[in-house]
């Protein structure tokens, strides 16, 4: 992502890292399709002019992408 993510200086985030890789992969793989529908869902709002809606779903998916990433990260021996 070209910068230092910022959740995984969080608990919950290096918890999620000490699963097992199969696990983090599953999460990763529901977390970037959780990314796919809310972007959609934002393009959806923002052509019925609906500006908070779009941002909201901007926000989910943008923190579903952050956490996918966090998972695709190598956990630490």
């Amino acid at each position: 992502m070209g910068y230092i993510n910022p959740l995984l200086s969080l608990p919950a985030a290096q918890a999620l890292l000490s699963l097992p890789a199969e696990d983090r992969a599953r999460i990763e793989a529901v977390m970037r399709e959780l990314r796919d529908q809310a972007n959609q869902e934002a393009e959806k709002a923002w052509k019925k002019r609906k500006g908070p809606m779009a941002a909201y779903w901007r926000a989910v998916a943008t923190y579903a992408r952050h956490v996918a990433h966090a998972l695709s990260v190598k956990a630490s021996p």
